[in-house]
């Protein structure tokens, strides 16, 4: 699985929280937790936090990496389904067990949420779904 990127890419802030570690792009972010981690509501509300820091008033977008096993409460999708501004959420795996867990993931988000087995293919995706919207004027 390849996890970086070939695109020239800046890191405006990285966070490093208890469970892992959250990068911070110009419209998007990426996590990657800690191996055995448990992502709760609590944590969660952290990275809300962060989304809220940086994109306060613009759309992004999240990929989250799975380089490692960890366990996500699903009630977590509760919220983040209720964040206007992030309008992609993408998941980077190779991990069999982490494509079957997506299906499942995806029926408690309900908003566009896609699996990818490499990194850009996810960033693509991701950037193509925050572009900025035309003004309506413009033809």
């Amino acid at each position: 699985m390849k996890i970086t990127s070939n695109k020239k890419t800046v890191v405006v802030r990285e966070y490093r929280l208890e469970v892992g570690t959250v990068q911070v792009f110009d419209n998007y972010m990426v996590a990657s937790f800690d191996e055995g981690a448990t992502i709760t509501l609590e944590r969660t509300y952290q990275i809300i936090g962060i989304s809220e820091i940086h994109f306060r008033d613009k759309d992004f977008g999240y990929i989250s990496l799975r380089k490692n096993s960890y366990a996500i409460d699903p009630t977590v999708y509760n919220y983040l389904r209720g964040l206007d501004n992030l309008k992609a959420f993408a998941i980077v795996s190779k991990k069999e067990i982490d494509m079957h867990n997506f299906n499942i993931e995806k029926m408690f988000y309900k908003k566009p949420m896609e699996f990818f087995i490499e990194f850009d293919n996810a960033l693509d995706w991701v950037l193509k779904r925050i572009k900025p919207k035309k003004g309506r004027n413009s033809a």
